[in-house]
């Protein structure tokens, strides 16, 4: 089986990530993920908190906390809510680390070996009143492109448009609110992607074919417009030193790397501290999945579409001006915008719902199926409350969690607490067996497409067919006239429940695990369901004990709808 690499969009250390940022990389990850550890694959995933960069600097200012002491706390809160929602990460580093500094500045060593960086005197922004330069997210003002009136000297998160501070309108400083503000001169480190812009090119022209459009198109868009040469050091008291043997003079003025430029490093920086975390015993070979690995390993990323750039065009710059063999990304899943009631998630400005508000309402499998199976892959999908419930109740609660409860219930009542024998498959079990390989089939086809909503469809399609042959064989009649026929359906129907259990798990994995538990089975080490099992239905044989779970999925009332729109809103946000 082959080895995936599979990474997902390191999230800002400043706060708790809203749903938007979970639906645009990390939970699709996993899912996919998950996925391919079924299938029997050699799966490694990979992610990290961004730690470096203003955000950071700013957030812990405002909490009066030292930088370093407030990054490992986000660290832990983040780590904790993604353990709530099942992220079944190989690792989840941290770009501080000590391995992110030394492959940043080897990096960085190499480029400027090759004619790829140089030191350039440039004009930039002073603030008198704070006694310091101001880099990118320090200011703060008017988009020139958009005319949104707090973008960022890096990025407008309205446009998505990448900035300097000196194109900001009426600019003033993120830390004391001056507009008095002056432009002088200093020095930085600039990577030539000009230099490199036939590489990058090429590469994209070997790999967009196979990329969604949405990545194809961004990716595209930017290497129209030209690849410029990009400031890559700042003045900040926090990030990856500039290293002083290398760069003596910048390294004694304080220079750190930008975010832009180490960020994407720590993907590989994170596989090596995975590696150097193993327990005792173990040998984790790190550099495999990322050096001369070409031919062995297949990299997929998973983000939202104001991450493509810096995925698509800038790090791969960066590899290939470094001329070594580091593995580059095979296959870019971008995302559009997860909105709310048609406005934009945003964690700057705490609109919408957060991931650690979510666990708090309802469990981890809710949120989980109801995200994928409303991804934002080919446009924007809004969240609101209404369609939320709606899912949960018509997907979750009636399709599955019912059949499920009033399957086994409806087995213990009249026959006891193991699987009952009945007659031998008929007709109707033929039919079952050969639609559920089929819709099996196709679950698959999207999740190896990595169409996440049509595999959600798929899935959804599998549940269906169950209530389906429930409704057309209606055991609680046929007992009355066919004790045989009433046990055969509800040992087929348990068998249902237990392919459930296996192919479910990607999307919701709890309750997948708890309907696993429904059985004691002897030998329980299935991870997939072949297209010959899915036709038999015999996994689970008469004579198996069972239990009846608790209720699965809770029905969401009225009152619970009204109860979530007065605590988070429900009225379109302004964009």
């Amino acid at each position: 089986m082959a080895r995936h690499l599979i990474t997902s969009a390191l999230p800002y250390i400043n706060g708790i990530k809203h749903l938007g940022n979970m639906v645009g990389s990390m939970l699709p990850a996993d899912v996919y993920s998950r996925y391919l550890r079924q299938r029997g694959h050699d799966v490694l995933y990979i992610c990290a908190t961004d730690e470096h960069g203003t955000p950071a600097e700013l957030a812990a200012k405002d909490q009066g906390l030292p930088v370093d002491v407030f990054c490992a706390q986000a660290h832990d809160a983040q780590k904790a809510v993604y353990d709530g929602f099942a992220l079944a990460f190989d690792h989840f580093g941290r770009s501080s680390s000590q391995q992110n500094v030394e492959i940043t500045q080897h990096f960085a060593r190499r480029l400027r070996e090759n004619g790829f960086i140089e030191e350039r005197a440039i004009r930039q922004v002073y603030s008198p009143a704070d006694g310091r330069f101001l880099p990118d997210r320090y200011v703060e003002g008017t988009c020139p492109h958009c005319g949104y009136d707090k973008a960022r000297g890096d990025q407008c998160e309205n446009c998505t448009r990448v900035l300097d501070p000196t194109d900001l309108i009426d600019p003033r400083s993120a830390i004391s609110g001056s507009t008095e503000l002056e432009v002088r001169e200093t020095k930085h480190l600039f990577l030539l992607q000009s230099k490199l812009q036939h590489e990058v090119e090429e590469w994209v022209a070997r790999h967009e074919e196979e990329w969604p459009q949405l990545a194809a198109s961004i990716a595209r868009k930017w290497l129209t417009e030209g690849l410029h040469d990009r400031a890559i050091t700042r003045d900040l008291d926090w990030g990856v030193p500039v290293p002083a043997d290398t760069w003596p003079d910048l390294a004694a003025e304080g220079k750190v790397f930008y975010v832009w430029f180490d960020a994407p490093i720590e993907y590989i920086a994170a596989t090596k501290e995975w590696a150097d975390s193993a327990p005792d015993g173990e040998t984790r070979d790190w550099k495999s999945w990322w050096y001369e690995a070409d031919d062995t390993v297949r990299y997929t990323e998973f983000m939202a579409k104001d991450n493509v750039p810096f995925h698509t065009v800038m790090f791969p710059a960066t590899q290939l001006g470094v001329r070594e063999p580091w593995k580059k990304v095979d296959y870019v899943k971008a995302f559009n915008w997860l909105t709310y009631y048609g406005g934009k998630f945003s964690t700057s400005q705490k609109r919408g719902v957060f991931t650690d508000q979510a666990l708090d309402i309802l469990p981890a499998d809710y949120w989980r199926y109801f995200l994928i199976a409303n991804a934002p892959e080919s446009d924007d999908a809004s969240f609101t409350w209404e369609h939320f419930t709606a899912t949960v109740n018509k997907d979750l609660a009636d399709t599955l969690g019912n059949f499920v409860n009033r399957v086994l219930s409806f087995s213990k009542k009249r026959f006891g607490e193991e699987v009952p024998a009945g007659g031998e498959p008929g007709e109707a079990e033929t039919r079952l067996g050969e639609e559920i390989a089929s819709l099996l089939a196709e679950y698959e086809t999207q999740m190896e497409a990595l169409q996440f909503r049509k595999a959600a469809t798929a899935l959804r399609a599998l549940w269906s067919a169950g209530n389906s042959y429930l409704e057309e064989k209606a055991p609680w009649l046929e007992i009355k006239t066919d004790q045989d026929g009433a046990a055969l359906t509800l040992r087929t129907a348990m068998n249902l429940i237990r392919l459930y259990a296996v192919v479910s798990e990607p999307f919701i994995p709890s309750t997948s695990a708890a309907m696993r538990q429904v059985f004691s089975l002897a030998d329980d080490t299935a991870v997939w369901v072949s297209a010959e099992e899915a036709r038999a239905l015999t996994s689970v044989p008469a004579g198996t004990p069972f239990t009846v779970p608790p209720v699965l999925f809770a029905k969401l009332t009225d009152d619970d709808l009204d109860a979530y729109k007065e605590r988070f809103g429900g009225e379109p946000q302004p964009a």
